[in-house]
């Protein structure tokens, strides 16, 4: 047995694990907007743009779901589209075995045992360097695109002193996923920098979250933080939207594939150095109120 039918016969291990913690926190119908909104937000995912701040923006802005349930809800109700994302593209992108399942290994890896370490670092500033840095990326690939550097490798596997870089960045990427940074946009500039193929991101980006977000999954349930209707309506709109985008994915020429790579990566560089940017507004303002009330106090 090789290694990618072990992952595969792991997906379905995590994919049943979360199948009966559904169960357990109980069925609710979803409503079609519920179903729509879970399709809509994991196309694009599927597509390497994300799934949480879309689905969040859509939350807040009709009021679908409270604050505090959020989080749970994201993860409950993406964990089945994510699986099928990881299964789907493990299938159709020749990555190969060692590589593919070291990378993911080395994910979790930073995820569970990296968590201590980064959750101290100051999240702000890491914001700002990956957003930067990405952008720096996405000019490269422009600047490749448009025949002004060298073309970018074509391989779906690493060996030696590459395959090292990928398990260390890797390893990196799923302990910034603890405070929040998504894997998907850096793990593709990655891949592309170790001069792989531009498709050969899509099953190591969602094979690392579909073996993390199950287990995370189990924990929401297990302690109701999560909205149960809207999630269900996420997993069944998200699962034939998952198939549907992995699909056009395989399908579009490398060419295609690239540019969608820069669309999403230049998407979220620009997302996090606005989400740094409120967080700075939002800490100012707090000094501002603190300041207020040390004066009135001292009057």
């Amino acid at each position: 047995m090789d290694a990618k039918t072990l992952l595969l016969g792991g997906l379905v291990a995590v994919l049943v694990l979360y199948l009966v913690t559904i169960v357990r926190g109980g069925l609710v119908a979803p409503t079609p907007l519920q179903t729509a909104i879970g399709f809509a937000t994991a196309f694009f995912d599927t597509l390497g743009i994300g799934s949480f701040a879309t689905t969040t923006a859509i939350y807040k802005l009709r009021n679908l779901v409270p604050v505090k349930l959020i989080p749970g809800t994201l993860n409950v109700g993406h964990t089945m589209p994510t699986i099928a994302q990881a299964f789907i593209y493990t299938q159709l992108v020749p990555v190969e075995s060692t590589t593919l399942v070291s990378m993911i290994a080395a994910a979790m890896a930073g995820s569970w045992l990296g968590a201590g370490v980064v959750i101290r670092w100051p999240r702000r500033r890491i914001q700002i360097g990956m957003g930067l840095a990405l952008l720096g990326a996405a000019a490269m690939m422009l600047l490749t695109s448009l025949s002004l550097l060298p073309k970018g490798g074509d391989t779906f596997g690493l060996s030696g002193a590459k395959l090292l870089v990928g398990l260390g960045g890797n390893f990196v990427l799923g302990a910034l996923m603890m405070l929040g940074i998504g894997l998907y946009a850096p793990c593709m500039i990655l891949v592309y920098l170790l001069g792989m193929a531009p498709t050969a991101a899509f099953p190591i980006m969602m094979g690392s979250c579909a073996f993390l977000m199950p287990f995370s999954s189990v924990r929401f349930v297990g302690s109701k933080t999560y909205h149960a209707q809207a999630a269900i309506g996420l997993a069944l709109g998200g699962f034939p939207a998952a198939v549907i985008a992995a699909k056009l994915v395989t399908w579009l020429p490398p060419g295609a594939v690239r540019w969608l790579v820069m669309a999403v990566v230049v998407y979220t560089a620009i997302n996090m150095l606005a989400t740094a940017d409120r967080a700075q507004d939002g800490e100012e303002q707090g000094a501002r109120k603190r300041g207020g009330s040390m004066a009135n106090v001292n009057a």
